[in-house]
């Protein structure tokens, strides 16, 4: 975690959240939103109860997950 920063304290109302799914999907029922810098939430668009994960730019490319992919600036 970038300077301490603790990821689930940051503010994601408002965050543009993106299908970022692997493969040929129409329900786009991954999602991903840049939330501060190094910062990153990842959601599922069929459980909105659920809050979203939050990540690193470094847990996302351990995890194989380039934003870039989908459209988001790193």
């Amino acid at each position: 975690m970038q300077n301490g920063t603790d990821l689930y304290a940051l503010d994601i109302d408002g965050a543009l959240f993106v299908k970022a799914c692997g493969g040929p999907c129409t329900e786009g029922c991954v999602t991903l939103a840049r939330i501060g810098e190094d910062a990153w939430a990842l959601g599922d668009s069929k459980r909105l109860d659920v809050e979203p994960l939050r990540f690193t730019t470094e847990e996302l490319d351990a995890a194989g997950i380039d934003p870039a992919r989908f459209g988001l600036n790193v």
